[in-house]
């Protein structure tokens, strides 16, 4: 499925193509340079044009109500704007910031505050997102406020009729849900008022209309996005640290998804152990076990970076994979951890799409 002529020849002179963020039967991501009309600026491209025929009309659906709900929040700076939309593929400004689910805000109020204000603006707009359950829909900006992005299920309403009010009520809550992940000491009795009671209208689809969809997402079009990692994340990952762990010289490993231009969705296991010359014996056990593919790249590191519980913070390990390195930098909470981000960046696996970050950028001190 190819772009209409107008459509390439737009982007063939304002795109330079620069990082794939995600593939999938809907749409292909990538975040580039867009040659706007004050300048070249960092931008985030959605393009239909290597989506298959089956899932196509879905596929444009989809796109024509997140091109609708941006150029009608073009002026609010709740979310990313609205650069140049045609007719199968639209370019939004890049957020400087990381997503909810790899910030991780524990304790920040003012954050949560600020996402409550976004929420409000977008709804006065006659915005409602549906689609804040996701922790990857959130942003945590380099500012420290929130802001939203993929309006992919976004509904516009010229009235605040019955229908707006219980998708605004549901925005909210989903926000609420999050707060009451990072912050719950934050939570006012009205708003756990809120999180106690589901509108009608999503229980019903808990019930009903979510499973339907559920079976067709994941049975029909094979769709998983679980942080948007999709099946592979979710099936492959569990079965191939199993069998990395066996080996004996392995202390521990944690594997995290990123988007690959040839397979899709690839994989990248950060590896915890003493010997490099590991990697070439792992990837030989795994293609041996003639289980689920092995994952595209293998890292040895001496340590896994870890939060205060001892758990692998996959939230760094995932930006690395993805090459997002200018995100990492305000999640360093000390010295230590810059020199040992500083290491795995030198010896990282995935150099395929990339802009031209530097790695010196993570010694800038705090602050």
């Amino acid at each position: 499925m190819s772009l209409p002529k107008d459509d390439d020849a737009t982007l063939s002179v304002r795109w330079s193509q620069g990082v794939l963020l995600k593939r999938d039967v809907f749409s292909t991501v990538e975040r580039g340079r867009f040659r706007a009309d004050d300048g070249e600026v960092d931008g985030v491209l959605r393009r239909l044009d290597q989506v298959p025929f089956w899932s196509f009309a879905l596929a444009l659906h989809l796109f024509s109500r997140e091109r609708r709900a941006l150029a009608l929040a073009r002026d609010l700076d709740v979310g990313p704007k609205l650069l140049w939309a045609g007719r199968r593929a639209l370019v939004r400004g890049f957020i400087d910031g990381a997503a909810l689910h790899l910030a991780k805000p524990h304790g920040d109020v003012a954050y949560f505050r600020s996402a409550k204000a976004a929420l409000r603006k977008l709804h006065r707009a006659g915005i409602c997102h549906n689609d804040l359950a996701k922790e990857q829909n959130w942003l945590v900006g380099r500012d420290g406020r929130a802001y939203l992005t993929d309006f992919q299920l976004a509904a516009c309403f010229k009235t605040r009729s019955r229908l707006f009010r219980i998708a605004a009520y549901e925005d909210l809550r989903h926000l609420l849900k999050h707060k009451r992940s990072y912050a719950p000491e934050a939570l006012t009795p009205k708003e756990r008022k809120v999180l106690a009671k589901k509108s009608a209208v999503a229980s019903i689809w808990l019930k009903t209309g979510k499973k339907v969809y559920q079976a067709i997402t994941r049975g029909i079009f094979n769709f998983t996005d679980r942080e948007g990692g999709g099946r592979r994340l979710v099936n492959d990952a569990p079965v191939l640290i199993d069998l990395i762990r066996k080996n004996p010289q392995v202390r521990d490993t944690a594997i995290v998804a990123f988007a690959d231009r040839r397979v899709g969705v690839g994989l990248y296991a950060f590896v915890e152990a003493d010997q490099s010359a590991l990697e070439k014996t792992l990837r030989n056990e795994l293609t041996a076990a003639r289980g689920v593919k092995p994952p595209e790249h293998i890292q040895v590191v001496h340590a896994l970076p870890r939060d205060a519980a001892g758990k692998p913070r996959t939230e760094i390990l995932q930006l690395v994979a993805m090459n997002q390195i200018d995100l990492i930098e305000p999640m360093m909470r000390s010295d230590a951890d810059r020199e040992f981000l500083k290491d795995i960046l030198e010896q990282r696996k995935n150099l395929r799409d990339r802009f031209n970050f530097e790695v010196a950028e993570m010694d800038r001190p705090a602050g």
